[in-house]
């Protein structure tokens, strides 16, 4: 890296590991100035298909408003949102495809309610796989054993 002072050539003096990233403190060998560089990680965007063919950018936040919607009024579900979020995001992170289908999300949604509340998760499939009748409702829950 060169220096921002002068353009010289620089060296590392300190390395450090702070929350997801590298701080490094560098001296210039020029101007002997000292300066800290930050890196961090930039995990690849992803990209969510919808049902309808459109695109769009990924975005957690969706899937924390839906899934807080689900489990509303519902302490055990509740508490866990923010740890359901952070699994589904890396697992997507970890499959390596840009393009995800909403599908997917949405299977990963319901597998991480069914094992926490079944009241949530029965309440997200009902909005998910869009029951028209209280049938749909039943089947489910017998599904759900």
């Amino acid at each position: 890296m060169n220096c921002p002072f002068c353009e010289g050539e620089t060296r590392v003096t300190n390395k450090r590991d702070a929350k997801g990233e590298v701080k490094r403190r560098r001296e210039c060998l020029s101007c002997k100035k000292r300066f800290t560089t930050y890196e961090s990680f930039k995990s690849p965007a992803l990209t969510v298909l919808k049902k309808d063919g459109n695109k769009e950018k990924f975005e957690a936040d969706k899937i924390r408003e839906g899934i807080k919607q689900a489990c509303l009024k519902r302490p055990s579900c509740i508490s866990n949102v923010d740890s359901i979020v952070a699994r589904i995001q890396a697992k997507l992170q970890a499959s390596g495809k840009k393009i995800i289908p909403s599908a997917i999300i949405g299977a990963l949604i319901l597998r991480e309610l069914k094992k926490i509340d079944h009241i949530g998760y029965v309440r997200f499939a009902s909005v998910y796989h869009e029951f028209e009748d209280p049938k749909d409702f039943h089947e489910e829950l017998e599904r759900l054993g």
